[in-house]
């Protein structure tokens, strides 16, 4: 389709909103008719890895080139810094017992926040060498921590600090309790979103490959997890060429919302794919949408990461709770 007829400078916008696409029946009724996708704050370089925290009403994003997480205040709709210096902090999640977990480029590890704010390093090595640069990362209902490691902060200054790569780009399985780790799979070129179905019997992998390797598929992957601990049945789930995916979410229904981008008008912002791998909708925004979440109270809220702005839209599904 050609690009909405829509205006993003925070004037008043006409139901139904034109940015909501139905592209497959099914989608009509996640489609509130009276809510509208808002930008709520924009002053970002690169803006990713939100995580809604409903007990203090807040949701937390990396900014990664300018090395700070950012805060949004829903009451209030205030911003302001969580962390800075951050070590170039990417993907967010949050584990069982509701504490952060961190994915950072600049130090080349996952690390926990706990309740005092104080840091635990989860992982930064694996067999004696330097993780590349975690990125997206997913908390199973048993404790393990699944993560990518495509390794963008270590290829240039701008989100990390360039260095050479001594690990293959994988997803690892960690045991925070003992720290340790496992290879799930190392055959993506770059993997980088990934997130569960909601019964934890698949997990879906987006490889971004094609951004440093010309040729690669632009493809979002989906893996049968087989006794909690390990993937096979590798399948192609959806092609999203032109463009690409980055960060995924499932919602109660089994439904994926991928974020896309790097085409432009009409392709960037929110794919909504069903379980069948139909692309049954789109959230159209302005800007490439990198990563998305889940939140308000309901988790009906879909927070999503505009390259340089945070957006957000009520919708009639319901993300998966971390716990």
């Amino acid at each position: 389709m050609n690009a909405p007829e829509r205006k993003w400078d925070g004037t008043i916008v006409r139901y139904p909103d034109a940015a909501i696409e139905v592209i497959d029946a099914r989608f009509a009724k996640y489609k509130i008719g009276n809510s509208v996708v808002e930008r709520l704050w924009t002053g970002a370089r690169w803006a990713e890895g939100p995580v809604w925290f409903g007990d203090g009403g807040y949701l937390l994003w990396s900014d990664i080139p300018n090395n700070r997480i950012l805060k949004w205040e829903e009451t209030t709709g205030e911003v302001s810094v969580y962390r800075q210096p951050s070590n170039y902090s990417n993907g967010h999640t949050r584990d069982r017992q509701g504490r952060l977990i961190s994915c950072e480029h600049g130090a080349r590890r996952v690390t926990r926040t706990e309740y005092d704010g104080t840091i635990t390093v989860l992982m930064d090595s694996f067999n004696g060498k330097p993780l590349n640069a975690p990125n997206d990362v997913a908390v199973h209902p048993d404790g393990h921590i699944w993560f990518t490691d495509p390794g963008y902060g270590i290829m240039l200054n701008y989100e990390g600090h360039k260095a050479a790569f001594e690990l293959p780009t994988c997803v690892y399985r960690l045991n925070p309790d003992t720290g340790e780790a496992t290879v799930v799979t190392d055959e993506l070129e770059k993997p980088n979103g990934l997130c569960f179905s909601p019964d934890y019997t698949k997990l879906y992998l987006v490889d971004t490959g094609v951004t440093h390797k010309e040729g690669t598929p632009r493809h979002l992957f989906v893996y049968d997890v087989v006794n909690n601990a390990r993937l096979q049945n590798k399948q192609v789930f959806c092609d999203m060429s032109p463009g690409i995916a980055d960060g995924i979410r499932c919602d109660i229904d089994g439904n994926l919302w991928a974020s896309a981008g790097w085409v432009g008008d009409g392709y960037d912002g929110v794919h909504v794919f069903a379980p069948d791998r139909t692309l049954i909708g789109k959230i159209h925004l302005p800007e490439i949408c990198a990563n998305l979440c889940f939140g308000g109270v309901k988790r009906n809220r879909l927070f999503m990461m505009g390259s340089q702005s945070l957006y957000s839209v009520y919708v009639e599904a319901q993300g998966l709770p971390l716990f």
